[in-house]
């Protein structure tokens, strides 16, 4: 499938590019390139594979969710520069 120069000027139109003659030539080859492998792809024929979410086995790397004793609430303000009422005093970020 051919990209014409027309439409690279359309394509960065609409992504605010401002393309010189070169630019537009290089670009219309290499988006009509990625589109003949996307029309490869679409020759491929998929209808005898089962849709897959994953094509490895899914491992889940993540811990246990469980519950466990947390920190001492003097331990974590600690090193605060600013505690008020047993929580982090953080300055204002609107006015």
């Amino acid at each position: 499938m051919s990209i014409t120069p027309q439409q690279v000027d359309h394509i960065a139109r609409l992504a605010r590019l401002d393309l010189n003659e070169e630019e537009r030539q290089l670009y219309s080859q290499q988006l009509s390139a990625i589109l003949d492998h996307f029309q490869q792809l679409q020759e491929v024929v998929t209808e005898d594979i089962p849709p897959t979410f994953q094509v490895i086995p899914s491992q889940c790397p993540l811990r246990v969710d469980e519950v466990r004793p947390s920190l001492p609430r003097e331990h974590l303000l600690g090193n605060a520069v600013d505690v008020v009422d047993n929580q982090f005093r953080v300055p204002p970020i609107l006015e």
